[in-house]
């Protein structure tokens, strides 16, 4: 059964990892309220993933719910999220890749050093770092950066890998008068926010 929920944030052309993390920011919100403890990370690239650890009734529930919570952001903002692959719609937005639930997807991994003329890693985030990003340049981790903040942070990803995972709620997830609503949100010694609202 699937243990992993995750969304792949993916910029088209005009987009980048700063848009990327504002729809992780909502991503954010939207899982805490159904109970669940989402983690972030870069691509190492230019996009994000977000990943919460989950318990499933059938193999298919995490796609489902992913997929829900996709389209739905798309039909909320369309001018920043698209749920779809196709090429055309995908300039100047954000492709939420909810297909990346599928088992026979490949999500690349935390910590792997990506092939480039300045290798990067795809480097897990705090939530205040996501917060904060203003500039694509934020969200850019080197070898030696990455070594420094697991030293000073320790393993950002290491709440997946705990035996206790919440259960996935039913889809659809809540409405968007739901998630309107203020929330208080236990704070962590990663940085989470007091409030959302």
């Amino acid at each position: 059964m699937p243990d992993r929920l995750v969304f792949d944030l993916d910029p088209g052309p005009g987009a980048t990892v700063v848009e990327c993390a504002r729809v992780a920011e909502r991503l954010y919100e939207t899982l805490v309220l159904d109970g669940l403890t989402p983690v972030a990370k870069t691509s190492g690239s230019k996009g994000m993933q977000v990943y919460a650890s989950v318990r499933t009734r059938t193999p298919d529930r995490t796609s489902t719910y992913a997929k829900a919570i996709a389209h739905q952001f798309a039909t909320e903002t369309p001018d920043l999220v698209t749920a779809k692959m196709t090429k055309a719609l995908r300039p100047g937005k954000v492709f939420i890749d909810w297909s990346q639930n599928n088992p026979a997807k490949t999500t690349v991994a935390p910590y792997s050093l990506r092939g480039r003329d300045q290798p990067t890693v795809s480097t897990p985030v705090t939530w205040d770092e996501v917060r904060a990003c203003t500039e694509p340049s934020d969200l850019v981790f080197t070898a030696d950066q990455v070594i420094d903040r697991v030293t000073e942070l320790g393993d950002l990803f290491a709440t997946l890998t705990r035996p206790a995972h919440p259960c996935l709620p039913d889809v659809p997830p809540p409405t968007a008068e739901y998630r309107a609503r203020p929330h208080r949100v236990p704070t962590s010694r990663y940085g989470a926010l007091a409030v959302i609202a």
